[in-house]
């Protein structure tokens, strides 16, 4: 099994690509959802935050107000990291439980979908593929309009705050044009599809594992002949 990084920008059509690649029975571990587990009540994210924030972050039930904490850090580099600090060690863990068990049950490859995948680098060291969902910067700002309702100076602004498309598309292996239509776009991912599943790089994988596993049981042997000798 190998690992495949998805990523693009906002309102790019990264969550459309991902869905897709889910009907065509990949497997995806979408850090957004990670992200929400690892914060909620009684785990040790959540605490952090409470402590490092205080309780003015936290919505009515006890959860994490999460649009709140977006506009604290977004106008705060300072707090922003603190919050990755206490949230992506976390979130590594949670996602590699996962990783693990599709491993176990024989995947050829397992789809990482995570946003800000280039900017942090945390991950890109141990992914085999790397695939971004790119539009043009006008279809872009004018997805983003209409999805949040932002007026056009808010969406740059949120915009700004991001890698640009054009730097990611530059970093990846593989570009899902999502300029157009939903059927060229389907087309696109389709082939990816096929390319990946024709891939034999998940043999590699299974041949390191098994032979790291049978040189950890030889020395477990050898240990024990020596302590019994």
């Amino acid at each position: 099994m190998f690992l495949v990084g998805l990523t693009g920008g906002i309102s790019s059509g990264k969550s459309t690509v991902s869905s897709m690649l889910r009907e065509l029975g990949c497997p995806i571990i979408d850090a957004d959802v990670v992200a929400r587990k690892v914060v909620e009540p009684r785990t040790p994210a959540y605490s952090c935050i409470v402590a490092h924030f205080g309780p003015d972050v936290l919505l009515e039930n006890g959860e994490i107000d999460r649009k709140k904490l977006a506009q604290i850090i977004f106008v705060d580099e300072e707090k922003r990291r603190l919050l990755n600090a206490i949230t992506h060690p976390e979130i590594q863990k949670a996602m590699l439980k996962q990783i693990l068990f599709y491993f176990i049950r024989g995947y050829r490859y397992v789809v990482l979908d995570v946003p800000l995948l280039f900017e942090t680098r945390r991950l890109t060291q141990f992914l085999n593929h790397t695939v971004v969902v790119y539009c043009d910067p006008a279809t872009q700002l004018s997805r983003l309009m209409q999805r949040d309702g932002f007026t056009q100076e808010e969406a740059e602004q949120r915009l700004a705050a991001q890698m640009p498309l054009n730097e990611k598309r530059g970093l990846a292996n593989h570009v899902i044009e999502n300029s157009g239509s939903r059927e060229d776009t389907h087309r696109q991912v389709l082939r990816l599809h096929t390319k990946l599943e024709d891939s034999m790089d998940f043999l590699l994988v299974r041949v390191v594992a098994v032979v790291a596993t049978a040189g950890l049981g030889g020395i477990l042997m050898y240990a024990t002949k020596i302590l019994l000798s």
